[in-house]
């Protein structure tokens, strides 16, 4: 086996004792063999040595220059750029990442030093005979052009003598943190509009002018903030476990037309989100076994779960025909902002309908409800700002959100107050009505409470009421009499209200027709296609009597209108 021998890199210089101990090093190892420290320098550049052999006053100034060549090295290294400019704004030298850059941002930085020259050389002490304090550095933030940001640290070089002669600059792209910034801002922009739904505005405004304010803001704010245009929004049903479809954009009906269930498998990515509580990115629907039929040329998804507290109570999944159009920013702020769209959908829940329990425990309620995903918004701005140390501005734009969560939890108190009892039944005393004393209503619902607290009130104005407990009943009654007003759910385990909406138009002539949901049940928008059919009203439950009074005469005489007309 053949012996390694070191590698040993000689510095000659004009000493003559080198040359015998050079011929005995020879014998032992590989020489490398300069008269300069510049070639010495290069060939250490290039290649690994065991060892270094120079006069000794050779040794200092090699030493110094390795020294220089090393600090080369880190500051070609490192991701920043880095210069030094003098008083007339001339750069004296940069490093690899700043030659990289394009000669506009040179000029820009060039400039910019240049002030900070000029500053750091006005700043002189109080007193003659002390040395001048310099503040160490100064930040800008530079806007090169349209989109495009950098931060710049600017550090003066003082003489011996106290004197500012160059500027040391070290100079980053903060393009990305200025996007995260814009988010950021956007997000807390669409939050507050969303959750700022004031009880005064909302009660001058039916059902599907409500559901549609809420709709024009979430498709809104979707767009603008994430520049998605293709999603739908599924709630939870907690009964059947079903994920119903309450907004969609963009989407074909046959994707919305799709039954989903809250269940990890065999109910497509929705169904995996909504049962695991896990966002979820599909970066090729055509490798991805639990996509489901959704968006024509779909290539790829981003699906999340929207989050009231502890609980999942539906979905936003959002869709591209672009492959990998998603990626870890895109999901932690749809995460972000789905925490906000299930606050205003849950808010506007709790305002349109009535509650049981007196005022406080309202309050109580709506508070304890939303504590948990206002302090997860909290927490999740908190996490940014210790991640962006440094960013004054990303931090105070995430110290807004912190404050603005204090102003929601206000709002939830106030948007809270109102009428504290189901229906108002307690208070219906009753009495002569000639518009309502014998009208026939049939009145369908499979919540026994709803069904028989609705026709007790009606009784009490001399309504003649019979009562369906499911759809199929209900349909069965159309096809044996007629009615003056039907009033039915719009969600039943059989036949659904929307399907008795359709039953009651092959009557002649037709009657009006009254549904009723829980707030968000709108699968594929029928409620607004069954309005343009001629549905006379729709109302969210609980409601107040005083607004079933009003739809139940306003339909009666529209009935009657309409048979004088033809009459």
């Amino acid at each position: 086996m053949a012996e390694t021998r070191n590698k040993v890199l000689v510095l000659a210089g004009q000493s003559t004792t080198n040359a015998s101990i050079i011929d005995t090093l020879r014998g032992v190892c590989d020489l490398a063999i300069t008269d300069s420290i510049d070639q010495a320098i290069e060939l250490l550049r290039h290649d690994h040595y065991d060892a270094i052999f120079s006069d000794s006053a050779d040794f200092l100034p090699l030493e110094r220059a390795l020294v220089s060549q090393q600090a080369n090295l880190v500051l070609n290294t490192i991701g920043e750029g880095v210069c030094i400019v003098d008083g007339e704004a001339r750069c004296n030298w940069m490093n690899k990442k700043m030659q990289a850059w394009p000669a506009r941002v040179h000029e820009k930085i060039r400039r910019t030093c240049q002030e900070a020259f000029e500053l750091f050389s006005k700043q002189t002490s109080p007193h003659p005979n002390e040395t001048p304090t310099f503040n160490r550095s100064k930040r800008y933030s530079l806007n090169i052009e349209e989109q495009q940001f950098m931060e710049m640290i600017a550090s003066p070089v003082i003489s011996p003598a106290g004197q500012v002669v160059q500027v040391v600059a070290v100079v980053w792209d903060a393009t990305g943190t200025r996007r995260l910034q814009q988010k950021i801002d956007a997000i807390d922009k669409a939050g507050r509009e969303l959750v700022r739904l004031e009880a005064d505005s909302l009660s001058k405004m039916n059902v599907g002018q409500r559901l549609h304010l809420l709709e024009e803001k979430i498709i809104s704010y979707t767009r603008d903030l994430m520049h998605f245009d293709h999603f739908a929004i599924r709630l939870l049903d907690r009964k059947t476990n079903k994920l119903e479809v309450v907004i969609a954009h963009g989407l074909p009906n046959d994707s919305l037309n799709i039954e989903m269930f809250s269940e990890a498998e065999g109910h497509g990515i929705s169904g995996y989100v909504a049962a695991t509580g896990r966002s979820y990115i599909c970066p090729d629907i055509e490798r991805d076994p639990r996509y489901v039929i959704g968006l024509d040329q779909a290539k790829s998804s981003l699906t999340v779960p929207l989050r009231l507290h502890d609980k999942i109570i539906g979905i936003l999944n959002i869709e591209s025909r672009q492959r990998a159009a998603f990626n870890e920013d895109d999901r932690q702020f749809a995460e972000i902002f789905g925490r906000y769209v299930a606050i205003a959908l849950n808010i506007l829940d709790l305002m349109v309908v009535e509650r049981v329990s007196t005022s406080h425990k309202v309050t109580d309620d709506v508070c304890s409800l939303l504590a948990g995903p206002l302090n997860d918004i909290h927490i999740d701005a908190g996490a940014l700002m210790e991640e962006f140390i440094g960013h004054d501005e990303l931090r105070a734009k995430l110290q807004q959100i912190l404050d603005n969560v204090g102003v929601m939890r206000k709002t939830m108190r106030q948007a809270a107050d109102g009428p504290n009892s189901i229906l108002g039944a307690r208070d219906v005393e009753g009495g002569t009505d000639p518009l309502l004393a014998g009208t026939q209503v049939l009145v369908a619902d499979d919540e026994q409470n709803i069904r028989l607290t609705i026709g007790e009130i009606l009784r009490k104005y001399g309504v003649t009421a019979t009562l369906a407990a499911n759809g199929t009943e209900a349909i069965e009654l159309l096809e044996r009499q007629d009615f003056d007003l039907v009033i039915s759910d719009i969600k039943m385990p059989d036949k659904s209200g929307s399907e008795i909406f359709a039953a009651t138009r092959c009557k002649k002539p037709m009657p009006p027709v009254i549904l009723m949901t829980g707030f968000g049940y709108d699968p594929n928008h029928s409620i607004m296609r069954a309005s343009q059919e001629g549905l006379h009203a729709v109302m969210f439950k609980p409601f107040k009597v005083e607004l079933l009074l009003g739809e139940v005469r306003k339909a009666i005489q529209s009935r009657q209108a309409s048979a004088s007309a033809k009459g």
